[in-house]
């Protein structure tokens, strides 16, 4: 069973016995990171397309990614990105396919190498759909590291449709789900918060 199959949120706590807290930010005061002409100009190409009738495919290519290569930047390259691989971690109990994307704290950009941090789950619409994804994704994450021996405790998942972001946060089996929808401008803020997931959550 495939990550696309946990299409609720039930799905994973009874699966991975896992207690969800639904709440407000829990992110600390981050300061927004500038974002490049670069990126700004392909934002500027690409939101008029996406941002109407995009698919899904769009929307993780036009404006997702690139949101997400800009962070690779601003972190001097200390992380790497990975799109679309498979992440097949324990098909017994539906950790396996493929993930929209994911960070690692690793400059190796052959092969997906522990410490995975961060897990992006994008979606064309409703958020709410991939929350139950993204939450076993970060599940499998957590597996992986701890495979590895590494000692990170906190993953963090995001839900996107490239317009809209919703955070997640995964500690042993403690859930949390930031309620806020934020949106994609002002992109500064969307920036912070993932370089600090990326880097120093």
């Amino acid at each position: 069973m495939p990550y696309s199959q946990f299409t609720t949120i039930g799905k994973v706590k009874t699966a991975f016995g896992l207690t969800v807290l639904e709440g407000d930010r829990f992110f600390p005061e981050i300061p927004p990171l500038t974002p490049s002409s670069v990126l700004l100009g392909s934002l500027a190409e690409s939101l008029p397309i996406v941002s109407t009738s995009g698919s899904e495919k769009a929307r993780s290519e036009g404006i997702i990614y690139p949101v997400l290569l800009e962070v690779r930047r601003l972190l001097e390259r200390r992380t790497s990105l990975f799109s679309g691989e498979s992440f097949d971690i324990d098909e017994s109990v539906g950790l396996n396919g493929q993930c929209d994307f994911l960070i690692t704290r690793s400059t190796e950009i052959l092969e997906i190498e522990a410490p995975v941090v961060v897990l992006i789950a994008a979606k064309k619409t409703d958020l709410k759909t991939g929350i139950g994804q993204c939450l076993a994704g970060m599940v499998a994450a957590q597996r992986f590291n701890e495979a590895a021996n590494n000692q990170i405790s906190t993953i963090y998942g995001c839900v996107s449709n490239g317009l809209q972001w919703q955070f997640l946060k995964l500690n042993g089996k403690n859930a949390s789900i930031d309620l806020t929808v934020y949106a994609l401008s002002p992109v500064d803020r969307i920036l912070g918060f993932l370089a600090w997931m990326a880097e120093l959550g």
